[in-house]
Order: C-alpha cells, then sequence, then structure tokens
C-alpha cells in the first residue's frame, strides 16, 4: 500500500493481535491493538483509524456487533472480517451488512495485505466519487443560478418595453411582485416558486404594448368594442412569452394569460373558475385589483387603504369577493398591512 495507513487490530488472542500488528507494522502501516469490541469502538472515536481488522467471534461485543456500531459512525469504514472455516455463514451474513471483507484464520500473510489494499483503495473511491458527486453538485447548482439570473434579466427587460407604452409605472410592476411574494409564502408554495411569481408577475400586463395607443392611453371608460380589444392584452401576453424553455418566462407566460380570470367564472379571456384558474393567476389578480385601486389613473382618483381592503373583500357591485380564490382572499385580508406598507414605501 502506497501511503500509511492506521489500522485497528481486534482479536481476542493475544497471538494473533501481536502476529497481525507485527505484519502490519513492517508493511509500513500503524496499528492499535484492541481485546474487545468496546475498546475497538474507543480507540476509533479517538484516532484517525482507516480501517478495522476484527475476529468475528469475541467476548462481549462481537464482530458483527462491532460492525454495526462502528458503520453507525463512520458509515463508510472498511470493516474486514477474521473468520474461521466454522463461522463462514456468519462471515458471508456480515458481508451482506456492510462488511468489506472477510479472511479466514489460519491467515495467508499476502491475502491479508491485498485485503487491507483493497479496502484502502475502496475507501479512496469512495472519496473521489464523493468528491465529484459534490462538484456536480455545485455545477449544476451555478447553471440553475445562471439560469435564474437570466430568467430575471430577460423579465427586467421585457417590463421596461411594457413601461414604455402604459400609464402604469415601473412602482406598479415592482409592486406586483412584492405582493405576490407575500400570498404565495402565505399559502405555504415551494421556495422556488415563490421566487420566480416575484419576478414573473411583473409580466402579467407585457400584451399592453399589442394594444393601440388610442385605447391603451384613453383617459376615460372604454366602451364595449374598446374593451373587447382590450382584454386582448392577456392572450396577446401569453404569446410573447410563450415556448420558452425557462420556467420563470413560461409562468410569465401563464400569468399574463391568467391574471383576469375570477373564481367564478366571470373573467377573460377564456372564463375558467374555480381550481381551472392555474394558481398564479388566482395570486396576481387579488395583487393587481389592490394595487390598481389604491393607484391614481387618468379615468379614477386614488382610494384609502381601508376602502380598497373593504372593497376587495366586501365588494361594491364592480368588485366582488367571488371574483377570487377563497384561499388567496384570506391570506389578503391577513397580509392587508402589509400590503400597504409596501404600497408606501415603493412609489415613483
Amino acid at each position: 500500500m502506497e501511503n500509511k495507513r492506521s489500522i485497528v487490530i481486534v482479536d481476542d488472542d493475544p497471538y494473533v493481535l501481536e502476529s497481525v500488528s507485527k505484519l502490519l507494522i513492517e508493511s509500513g502501516h500503524h496499528t492499535i491493538s484492541c481485546r474487545n469490541g468496546e475498546e475497538a469502538v474507543v480507540q476509533a472515536l479517538r484516532n484517525d483509524v482507516d480501517l478495522i481488522l476484527t475476529d468475528i467471534k469475541m467476548p462481549g461485543i462481537s464482530g458483527i456487533q462491532l460492525l454495526d456500531k462502528i458503520h453507525a459512525i463512520y458509515p463508510k469504514m472498511p470493516v474486514i472480517l477474521m473468520t474461521g472455516y466454522a463461522e463462514l455463514e456468519i462471515a458471508i451474513d456480515a458481508i451482506k451488512r456492510g462488511a468489506f471483507d472477510f479472511i479466514i484464520k489460519p491467515y495467508n500473510p499476502d491475502y491479508l495485505l491485498h485485503t487491507i489494499v483493497k479496502a484502502a483503495r475502496h475507501v479512496e473511491l469512495l472519496h473521489v466519487e464523493e468528491d465529484y458527486k459534490h462538484r456536480l453538485e455545485e455545477t449544476v447548482k451555478q447553471q440553475t443560478q445562471d439560469i435564474f439570473n437570466l430568467s430575471r434579466e430577460v423579465i427586467r427587460r421585457l417590463t421596461a418595453v411594457a413601461e414604455f407604452r402604459d400609464v402604469e409605472t415601473g412602482a406598479h410592476i415592482s409592486r406586483i411582485g412584492l405582493y405576490a411574494n407575500k400570498i404565495a409564502e402565505a399559502l405555504n408554495m415551494p421556495i422556488y416558486f415563490i421566487d420566480s411569481i416575484t419576478y414573473s408577475s411583473s409580466l402579467h400586463d407585457i400584451g399592453k404594448i399589442g394594444i393601440p395607443d388610442n385605447i391603451l392611453l384613453k383617459p376615460g371608460q372604454f366602451t364595449h368594442d374598446e374593451f373587447e380589444i382590450m382584454k386582448a392584452h392577456t392572450t396577446i401576453g401569453a404569446k410573447i412569452l410563450a415556448d420558452s424553455s425557462h420556467s420563470m418566462i413560461q409562468l410569465g407566460s401563464s400569468i399574463a394569460l391568467n391574471h383576469h380570470e375570477r373564481w367564478d367564472g366571470s373573467g377573460y379571456p377564456r372564463g375558467l373558475s374555480g381550481q381551472d384558474i392555474p394558481i398564479e393567476g388566482r395570486i396576481t389578480i387579488i395583487c393587481d385589483q389592490y394595487d390598481a385601486l389604491m393607484s391614481k389613473r387618468p379615468y379614477k382618483p386614488p382610494l384609502d387603504h381601508n376602502d380598497v381592503v373593504r372593497i376587495i373583500t366586501e365588494g361594491d357591485g364592480r368588485t366582488r369577493p367571488e371574483h377570487f380564490d377563497p384561499q388567496v382572499l384570506k391570506a389578503f385580508n391577513k397580509l392587508a398591512p402589509t400590503f400597504k406598507e409596501i404600497f408606501r414605501t415603493h412609489q415613483d
């Protein structure tokens, strides 16, 4: 063996201990001799041990019990058993339980040394494998982060395009993401979904870049025909973001399409209802509604926070609680003070 190894030898026969220890020392290894399993466990805990060579039958803790105790502490520690012919079935069973190998007494010195070399190389391969897995995990983690950052960059740039044409401000768009983040957290959504909707929800109105200025920028209420054209921003946005390989852009496409769908089926563009509406749409609609009511528009003044909460939770004829997922509405009602603070602190 190329490197010096620290080996615990366990046997209640002092002759075996002495002869095995002498052989291993002459081969360049450091040995720790133990008369029983209890002592071997203590030595393994106190010293930097590479492998354990133990007899199967011993007073107190047997070699099999020692195997179990050592692997409970050091799962990858090689344990080599020494056994007589009569104990072969026990030794074979021990291999099934995780022993590295067994040696039959009286042992052949060359085979014993060869087995120790195999055990040492096995450990080295395990370390190489662990290192490879670690580096692979770090690489995948970095690539995942790079993709996440790329998606955020694309979203920021697409959002900037929308801001050039819409009367709604960049602050409105960023607030939608912050509201959605809090709602998703309250609903105990997976962390990746929470992170994604924080950014993807800012694309909810990206389709407005396809709406004519005379309608998009109209200061008053829409006519029926104008509103029908305006509603197309949902399908336009979904088409702009469709077929992306990035999950955050895919989520943005769903949000663009579904953020005007209502729980009671009275929304657009498809008139979906209940659980048929993707959760990202059910979250974004209430965030968008809150911020729109709180904000000044060419056709309306801003409303007070308490009035907005009352309108959303109780209704005012035009907006009704039935428009919203009951669980999302419940989360909104609980988070209303947080929404107010987000609106206050994130202005243009």
